[in-house]
């Protein structure tokens, strides 16, 4: 990661953030995940305002899954 994607999100709102996702894929269900988790995606892209930050952090993401 760069300096400008350190992360400013305390633990605590990280680990309330998980949370939050994990019942949004629950009520979401299977049929519909990767539909919520597009959209999701899209809607922090856009208020994020930069392609290739996001470009960088879905590489971060693929590593080790």
């Amino acid at each position: 990661m760069t300096a400008e994607t350190t992360p400013s999100l305390p633990l605590s709102g990280l680990e309330d953030v998980y949370d939050a996702l994990a019942s949004a894929i629950d009520q979401a269900g299977p049929d519909k995940t990767e539909l919520f988790l597009v959209k999701l995606a899209l809607l922090n892209a856009q208020q994020l305002g930069s392609a290739s930050l996001v470009r960088e952090h879905i590489e971060v993401a693929l590593k080790d899954l």
